[in-house]
């Protein structure tokens, strides 16, 4: 067997699947070399699959989802353990595996368990064993080796009680209050979901804002929910102090105010795990979070035949995002021309309730100095929110007054990384107002409620002078 590949991935998460399986489409030589002897990267072991496929879990075991009806009360389940929730998320994730096994099996993607590193630009060797080491050479690498957990050394890590976000999947128990430090997408999700197991939650992020990317409005909206849902947030304190007791964890806050529970999870932030692949070897140099510099484009690092995505190099950091990067990155390094990435795509953060973004917030609108105007609709005014019991949720959208397109759109509430789709179609395909109060949307959905949103903004923008000589061609 011949150890040279058109193109060698090191890293089998959404980035190095997708460009894996495009190179395999192409019928080039492609090797996978992963550390893990299980395929999918972070995404599928201990991120994005597994924390939407707990907070399914929790949703339906709680009741969470018909207690509007049936009282606060109301459980499927009146016990529920952990053991509850990892016999989905096992059967899940063996899935994914599979899946992903037999989509490299179809592609003809190679692959090699064990931990790679280079030696020269052209050159890797992976680390299969103790003291086995397999020499492999490529005309073009594309680094997709994700992140991992940062774990400050002032935090008292013990794999139980205070734990990572990776660490928090294996819960031996159902802590009865949690403590999350850090109120980032995952922290956010999986404060959310244990609240809706009514743990007590308490979330502290030491700055005095969070989800910065996402328009204040919606966040605000956010905040009222899932604190009536009882976590408690904590905003603008940082914290001096993280103290495993034996009985329970104790955080000091500078504020002087003290916070005990059984459990912490500690979720402030991911590094890019690029520290033992010898980038300098090959003159590739990283941020301070361990994150490689690519051209945006085509995903190149300082090394034209060396390629980055995904996570590893940094924001939106999004499995979506992710597979179309590497997608985008095989095509190029295997010169074969591509579509461009479409400039708005979707935020989904999967907390209880969901949030999910296209496009400007309203900050943004602002600081462009772009006149616009908002269409608001609550799910509470659709009937099929009513038929669902939805008390909560809330789509928003924001339309130029100058050319009457939708430039913006946020959803919080049941559904919203679904129901968000429409509106990147219309935004991407450069839509107006009009769109939404022309078109007839399925009744009851809750995607009507982007009717009821575009009319609440189309009722309050002038009426544009083609309109008015149409109506009175038709008189």
């Amino acid at each position: 067997m011949s150890n040279h590949y058109d193109l060698i991935i090191i890293g089998s998460g959404p980035a190095g699947r997708a460009a894996a399986i495009q190179a395999g489409k192409l019928k080039r030589r492609v090797l996978v070399v992963d550390r893990k002897d299980r395929l999918g990267g972070v995404s599928v072991h201990t991120g994005t699959i597994p924390s939407k496929t707990l907070r399914e879990t929790v949703l339906n075991l709680s009741g969470w989802r018909e207690r509007s009806f049936y009282g606060r009360a109301y459980r499927v389940k009146d016990d529920i353990g952990a053991q509850d929730l990892k016999s989905r998320l096992h059967k899940t994730l063996d899935y994914e595996v599979d899946v992903l096994e037999h989509q490299f099996n179809r592609n003809h993607v190679e692959t090699l368990h064990g931990l790679a590193r280079f030696t020269d630009p052209a050159t890797i060797e992976v680390a299969t064993g103790p003291g086995e080491v397999t020499v492999l050479t490529a005309d073009r690498f594309l680094i997709s080796t994700g992140t991992t957990t940062y774990k400050p050394g002032n935090v008292p890590f013990n794999g139980t009680t205070v734990v990572d976000s990776d660490e928090f999947l294996d819960l031996g128990t159902i802590p009865r209050s949690l403590v999350v430090v850090g109120a980032g997408v995952i922290g956010v999700e999986y404060a959310t979901m244990f609240s809706a197991l009514d743990v007590r939650v308490t979330l502290i992020e030491p700055r005095d804002t969070f989800l910065d990317f996402i328009d204040q409005a919606t966040i605000r909206e956010f905040t009222h929910q899932i604190r009536e849902n009882g976590v408690d947030l904590r905003l603008g304190s940082p914290i001096e102090l993280i103290e495993d007791k034996g009985q329970h964890i104790e955080v000091t806050m500078a504020n002087g105010r003290h916070v005990r529970a059984e459990m912490l999870l500690f979720a402030a932030g991911r590094m890019g795990a690029t520290a033992k692949l010898n980038l300098a070897a090959i003159g590739v140099k990283t941020d301070h979070r361990g994150r490689i510099e690519v051209d945006r484009s085509t995903y190149q690092t300082s090394q034209p035949h060396i390629y980055a995505a995904g996570d590893v190099i940094g924001h939106p950091s999004l499995a979506s995002t992710s597979l179309q990067q590497g997608r985008v990155a095989a095509c190029h390094a295997l010169e074969t021309p591509t579509l461009p990435e479409s400039p708005w795509f979707p935020y989904g953060i999967y907390s209880v309730p969901e949030i999910s973004t296209c496009g400007m917030s309203e900050e943004e609108m602002q600081e462009r100095g772009i006149p616009y105007e908002v269409g608001i609709a609550r799910f509470r005014e659709t009937s099929r929110g009513h038929i669902m019991g939805l008390e909560h949720g809330m789509l928003k959208m924001l339309f130029s007054l100058k050319t009457r397109r939708v430039l913006g759109v946020q959803i919080v509430g049941e559904g919203a990384t679904e129901l968000i789709h429409i509106a990147q179609a219309v935004l991407n395909l450069k839509g107006t107002v009009d769109y939404f109060v022309q078109n007839t949307f399925n009744y009851p959905t809750l995607a009507e409620a982007y009717k009821i949103a575009g009319l609440d903004a189309f009722n309050r923008m002038p009426i544009p002078e083609e309109y008015k000589v149409a109506r009175q061609a038709a008189h």
